[in-house]
């Protein structure tokens, strides 16, 4: 953003066009009005960090008319070089009104930035009360303004400050709160084949559907600690020890939290293993997320946090795997079939999601799938495409190409179009049985993502969306054959926090 110097007299000019416009919305609405600036000192009125405030106030306000049943008549709002400025026209008690904006302005720190008036019937302007205090020394503010204390330059200062420290603070609870949410959409996908959902537990008998809610409830606290450590990382350890810190040691920063978190998750569900792989594919998805963010433009794209998560993981473990010692079932597997699961997909950037996963989910939203259905779809995707460690170790190389067989069928298969929500149409296009064919069971070059076959459009997705029967029927069929594909669930969980982060202005 270009920043602009004004002028006194384009102050007063737009002060009285504010004072028109306020008018107006009494005269025509007969309610009272919330006129809503930026209160920022010296000649420059819009910065990038306070656009960034201002749109999260009128967010918050929007928010808050809601939450108090306050009808909004008319919203309107402008972005000036003198200033953002927003207009609500709101059917409420003045005094009720005015309560709610001080209400905001309190709750965030960026909020002693905000100037929420509120215009009564009378035409006069609501008082808000308390003074309040100096930006700089934190005294009463009036009193610094009228005797010039403070510097220009000390108040632009402490004015980015705010607004940085008030931005930060709403991306930690933001990011938090959306990788929690992941986990949740993720389990309440309905059908899964050979997953826990809200209409049966899968291939599983140690889990149901509220041992996933308890697990994900745990984990909260988790996330925001990654996005912190990733952010102290980038932003504040350079400025004590004049060096950067490099994306490895914010993993290996990350490890110690996300084991305190895996022992969280088992405390939540009695022992059970609901989201070890979760825990390592968000977290540091997380960490890459607070190495990137910044006050001025916000949260990265899902690009730059895929890149930033290969990063930090590449080096790590591409040491680690060949020197395993062969405890976990990650490790026996990558040792018997070269397979490197989560972890390989993790230090190459997640190419399953990035190519496969999210412009499939995407592609599905914008052509008007519900997001339960999109959701159900692009798991098939991914199970029809991603060589999932799970699958290998329930049903052994056998087991895995049959799995990807069956949901590629549903996807690409022409034989199975058409078919109504009576109709069998899995049964009918069930793939032969899997030979044991190897290089089919470990994917192309042992990369973790096999090249993807059959036809595809110019987003990576193919051409037929199955229905939630035939999904259920491809369900039943996993379930006779125990089979789970649990490393799909974790990239589908990724690919749902990934897309709701792309809408975020934090």
């Amino acid at each position: 953003m270009i920043e602009q110097e004004i002028t006194l007299s384009e102050i007063l000019l737009v002060r009285e066009e504010r004072v028109e416009i306020q008018n107006a919305l009494l005269d025509v609405y007969k309610v009272p009005v919330v006129s809503f600036t930026m209160n920022m000192a010296g000649p420059v009125k819009v910065t990038a960090l306070s656009h960034r405030a201002f749109l999260w106030g009128m967010e918050q306000l929007r928010l808050g008319f809601v939450q108090n049943r306050m009808p909004v008549r008319k919203e309107h709002s402008r972005s000036l070089p003198t200033g953002d400025e927003g207009y609500f026209a709101v059917e409420a008690p003045a005094e009720a009104v005015k309560a709610l904006c001080v209400e905001i302005e309190e709750s965030n720190p960026m909020g002693r930035l905000f100037d929420m008036d509120v215009i009564g019937l009378d035409g006069k302007k609501l008082e808000r009360g308390a003074e309040r205090p100096c930006l700089v020394c934190g005294k009463p503010g009036r009193d610094c303004a009228s005797r010039r204390l403070h510097s220009v330059a000390e108040l632009k200062l402490c004015t980015a400050n705010l607004l940085t420290a008030g931005l930060w603070s709403a991306a930690q609870d933001q990011s938090s709160a959306l990788a929690t949410r992941a986990l949740l959409d993720e389990v309440a996908v309905t059908p899964k084949p050979g997953l826990v959902d809200r209409a049966n537990n899968g291939s599983h008998r140690d889990m149901d559907y509220f041992t996933f809610q308890a697990s994900a409830a745990a984990l909260s606290d988790y996330w925001r600690g990654c996005v912190e450590i990733g952010h102290f990382d980038r932003n504040v350890v350079p400025n004590t020890v004049q060096r950067p810190v490099s994306p490895a040691e914010t993993f290996a920063k990350l490890r110690p939290l996300g084991k305190q978190a895996e022992r969280d998750m088992l405390a939540a569900t009695g022992g059970v293993n609901t989201h070890k792989g979760a825990i390592f594919t968000l977290g540091v998805l997380c960490g890459a997320i607070g190495r990137l963010w910044t006050a001025e433009e916000g949260f990265p794209d899902a690009d730059a946090i895929l890149n930033e998560a290969a990063a930090m993981t590449r080096e790590t473990l591409e040491k680690e795997l060949p020197a395993a010692r062969w405890n976990t079932a990650g490790e026996r597997l990558y040792k018997q079939y070269g397979t490197r699961g989560i972890r390989g997909e993790v230090a190459d950037g997640l190419p399953a999601v990035r190519e496969v996963s999210l412009p499939v989910f995407q592609k599905l939203l914008a052509e008007g799938l519900d997001r339960n259905h999109a959701a159900a779809v692009t798991l098939l995707h991914l199970i029809a495409r991603v060589e999932d460690t799970n699958l290998l170790h329930r049903g052994g190389p056998e087991g895995a190409a049959w799995a990807k067989a069956a949901a590629g069928a549903l996807i690409t298969s022409p034989a199975c179009r058409g078919g109504g929500p009576a109709s069998r149409p899995v049964e009918g296009c069930r793939p032969p049985e899997a030979t044991g064919n190897r290089q089919q069971a470990t994917g192309d070059e042992g990369n973790g993502l096999p090249r993807p076959s059959g036809p595809r459009n110019d987003r990576g997705t193919d051409g037929r969306v199955p229905s939630l029967q035939e999904i259920a029927e491809l369900d039943r069929q996993f379930i006779e054959r125990n089979l789970s594909p649990g490393g799909c669930a974790d990239l589908l969980a990724v690919t749902l926090f990934l897309e709701s982060l792309s809408h975020d202005t934090m």
